[in-house]
């Protein structure tokens, strides 16, 4: 039974390892070639005119700015970022996020999306449909502007529905077509806050009725994640892809591979689409059509090697002589999960922290708890990890306890040993019955591991998937708790603590067994020379206080133990 146990405890080390090993591996998708466009479908009922078409096709084609177009993109600075606007379509070109930098050494912003030579990653909204603007992905309206610069100071005071006064930013780009409708693309800004309101205005003062059907796209091609984390000779893998959401289905991931092959389809009142990758996300969240919430269809496909996902509104009619209006939100920024979980039922779930995300979303409620405290991420997780040991110091007592024992017995187990030679069964029955006279369970040895292990892990995925810890530093050498040590000192203090807390425990009587047991902190050193120094600082904590606890309940069993002796005696 005992040898049963420790070669539990050992499984459970080496699938904790094996686990962690599997978390680097990466799950970026790789673009396929070109996937062929299916061609529009139009349909119509009696009571309303719904047009059904390939949600990519319009503005996903190679863009054909003129120069002078391309020369007089407009700028919008606010506290958090700078945008770049193309009058030719109104797409968003480029966001840098002002409050992120590209890397732990460097002073430049962190840049979402762009529109170069290297990489194309932007945000499109239009009208397709009868009376589209953008049915032709080769003739994007060109938007008139009344200028090309924004910033704070152009910025105006509204009340928003709380009463509250906050400073807004809004960038209007007209469009006026031959037959005399004029579309309004207006953005709107506001300060201290990511999500960019954007509301299309048609206003028909043609004879004919106008319809049309709003879109919005997410276009990216298949360059690598910027904001990826090189970890030595690791690279840290995290999700590169599309994702997609409703009430109903809250949080699915759609590799880029995927695109065309399990082709997104789903319409959905309150639904959002993005791309996802390290720390950040940009997401289309279909708004109002005249104040009421639409039903939106949401989509992805392929054009060429650009992956594009995006939403598809119902068909729009706009009357000779009326206006209408339609709006969408975009979001493109950190996945902080307190702002995006009021943008749409789901979003938040893009910080994704796997099937242990329970566990992981009551770590990061602790660290932020601790944070808001003490305003550093590493004494945060050290008086997070004393606060779970707090937490489950009854039940590792009881575990403690019961090995205690069985280091105390151990003499009395090598005798019978010896003395029962190759009788197994003999030698099963006595140890058996000396585990039920001492009451003592080989298998609670088990315990304390297997409770770190879901902890351990999941705490590794808040270190991994939290902005909020992107090169967040502690002291000393330790600038980024999200990044390995550099020095690789905290790796080889856990692998010190490691072995004293297991001289701590009953050595294993097999000789096999003990020589893999001393080799386990040695192994599990390696291990961690590559990891976040905030999951090692964890780990050192964690043991520091297992060694402290240990140590009390050995010396009080030794204690109870050779106080029984000497009463036996008398």
């Amino acid at each position: 039974m005992q040898q049963w146990a420790r070669f539990a405890i050992l499984g459970a080390m080496f699938v904790t390892a094996y686990l962690l090993i599997l978390a680097w591996q990466k799950d970026y998708g790789h673009s396929s070639n070109a996937a062929q466009q299916p061609a529009a479908v139009v349909s119509q009922n009696t009571s309303q005119a719904h047009i059904a078409s390939d949600p990519a096709k319009a503005g996903v084609a190679a863009q054909t700015a003129n120069t002078v177009a391309q020369q007089k993109l407009i700028t919008v600075k606010t506290d958090l970022y700078n945008i770049s606007i193309n009058p030719k379509g109104g797409d968003i070109e480029r966001v840098e996020l002002l409050n992120h930098d590209q890397s732990k050494n460097s002073s430049q912003s962190f840049v979402m999306l762009e529109n170069d030579a290297t990489r194309k990653y932007i945000a499109q909204t239009g009208f397709k449909g009868v009376n589209g603007t953008d049915n032709d992905p080769n003739a994007r309206p060109l938007y008139e502007v009344e200028k090309t610069v924004y910033n704070l100071a152009d910025a105006k005071s509204v009340k928003n529905k709380d009463g509250q006064e906050e400073k807004v930013i809004s960038v209007p780009l007209v469009y006026k077509t031959n037959d005399n409708v004029e579309v309004i693309k207006t953005f709107t800004f506001k300060q201290g806050a990511y999500p960019i309101s954007v509301n299309h205005q048609v206003i028909n003062r043609s004879p004919q009725l106008w319809q049309g059907q709003l879109y919005g796209n997410i276009v990216r091609d298949n360059s690598e994640d910027p904001g990826k984390s090189d970890q030595g000779i690791f690279t840290l893998g995290t999700y590169l892809g599309g994702a997609w959401g409703t009430p109903d289905e809250h949080y699915n991931k759609l590799k880029f591979t995927n695109f065309s092959d399990e082709k997104l389809h789903k319409e959905a009142q309150g639904g959002w689409v993005a791309i996802v990758q390290h720390y950040f996300v940009s997401a289309w969240i279909p708004g109002d059509f005249n104040g009421q919430p639409f039903k939106a269809t949401l989509e992805s496909n392929k054009d060429n090697n650009l992956n594009v996902i995006g939403f598809t509104s119902p068909a729009i009619n706009v009357p000779a002589g009326t206006s209408m209006a339609i709006d969408a939100t975009f979001y493109s920024g950190p996945k902080v999960q307190s702002e995006l979980k009021d943008l749409a039922v789901g979003l938040n779930q893009t910080v994704d922290y796997g099937w242990l995300w329970p566990i992981a979303k009551l770590l990061f409620m602790g660290l932020q708890f601790f944070h808001n405290i003490v305003g550093n991420w590493g004494w945060s997780i050290i008086l997070l990890t004393i606060l779970v040991k707090l937490i489950l110091w009854p039940l590792s007592s009881k575990s403690y306890r019961s090995m205690a024992k069985m280091r105390v017995i151990a003499p009395e187990m090598q005798r019978m040993k010896e003395e029962f030679g190759e009788d197994r069964m003999r030698f099963s029955q006595e140890m058996m019955a000396l585990y039920k006279r001492e009451q003592v369970n080989p298998l609670s040895g088990c315990l304390p591991l297997l409770i770190q292990m879901p902890i351990f892990l999941a705490l590794y995925w808040v270190l991994m998937e939290s902005v909020e810890l992107r090169h967040a530093p502690w002291m000393l050498w330790i600038q980024d708790l999200s990044a390995m040590d550099p020095w690789f000192i905290l790796p080889l203090i856990m692998g010190l603590t490691m072995f004293i807390q297991q001289s701590l425990n009953p050595q294993p009587a097999d000789p096999m067994q003990a020589k893999v047991f001393k080799i386990m902190p040695i192994m599990f050193t390696v291990f961690m020379l590559f990891f976040p120094a905030g999951l090692v600082l964890y780990w050192i904590v964690n043991n520091s206080i297992t060694i402290l606890q240990q140590s009390f309940i050995n010396k009080s069993v030794e204690k109870a133990r050779l106080k029984k002796d000497v009463t036996s005696a008398d």
